[in-house]
């Protein structure tokens, strides 16, 4: 039983459920080997604290006395990968337990905490609320409801942990492609206007269209380039507030591939396009996992 609540409560995650009170753990309703001693109360911290850091020194002082005589990281290891052999989960590519080198742990899926009603119970998320009395059956939402979402969009807890640098080198060379094919197209805009002669009236207002986007894109993909090379700690929640419009900046570009159709034939040219239709998902995914990033360690 965690000494931070005394409450009996049980806690949701994926498709475990983890009753604090009995220490059981369930997966899709079936009973799981038993978690013992330090590794179910740092499971529980972990839970309590859904989406912040329990530090190494916090999880010593709760679990290891200081009149106590361990092998504290020895320990703590130990009790880390028993929690994570009961959940299937691993330090390089973290479901639930992330690491977080030299400062602690974090559990990064979505968690609800309910109380022995079956009432939502406040902890470790935010926004949580008490369901009592008549009311006890009303929905609440929760900002740890994230099973719920209905978005197609990536959420950072669905994706995986990966180096940072990984991810600053695909998103800046995926930037700097960009950048070489608007310049392209800007050289060669004689040859795009003579393809996009056959249109007839619509010719104009597609070229247009598409050189207002490599004028406006250019900018675009020098600031994000910049800011990738320097390590713009805003650069995450800027982005965010650009996709809506680098969406439809890509979604555009993503047409110019058929300007080519003699040269490279229509089915390359299809899946060319395909290819840039996606990009300016894969831009924000890759954000989004840097933005988790880190060196895993055990």
């Amino acid at each position: 039983m965690s000494k931070g609540n005394s409450q009996p409560r049980v806690f949701r995650f994926g498709m475990f459920e983890l009753d604090s009170d009995t220490g059981e753990l369930r997966k899709d309703g079936k009973s799981r080997p038993r978690i013992r001693d330090q590794a179910l109360q740092i499971l529980i911290m972990l839970l309590e604290k859904s989406d912040e850091v329990v530090g190494r020194d916090e999880l010593r002082e709760r679990l290891w006395p200081s009149d106590t005589f361990v092998d504290f990281d020895h320990g703590l290891n130990t009790a880390i990968n028993q929690v994570r052999t009961a959940l299937a989960d691993s330090a390089a590519n973290p479901k639930f337990i992330q690491t977080l080198p030299r400062r602690g742990y974090r559990f990064i899926g979505p968690v609800q905490m309910v109380g022995r009603d079956n009432s939502l119970a406040s902890g470790g998320e935010k926004g949580n609320k008490i369901i009592n009395g008549p009311e006890k059956r009303t929905e609440v939402l929760t900002s740890s409801a994230a099973e719920m979402r209905s978005s197609i969009l990536s959420d950072h807890r669905d994706l995986p942990v990966v180096r940072k640098e990984s991810v600053r080198i695909l998103f800046s060379l995926i930037q700097l492609m960009y950048l070489i094919f608007y310049i392209i197209f800007l050289v060669r805009l004689s040859f795009a206007e003579a393809v996009l002669n056959d249109l007839g009236r619509y010719a104009f207002t597609v070229l247009m269209v598409l050189v207002v986007a490599a004028a406006i894109g250019i900018p675009v993909r020098l600031y994000l380039l910049t800011a990738m090379a320097f390590r713009y700690e805003g650069l995450n929640k800027k982005f965010r507030k650009l996709f809506p419009f680098v969406l439809v900046l890509d979604e555009i570009w993503a047409l110019t591939p058929f300007l080519c159709v003699q040269q490279i034939g229509m089915g390359l040219a299809i899946a060319v396009a395909a290819a840039l239709l996606y990009l300016p998902f894969s831009q924000r995914t890759l954000l989004l996992m840097g933005e988790r990033g880190v060196r895993s360690e055990p």
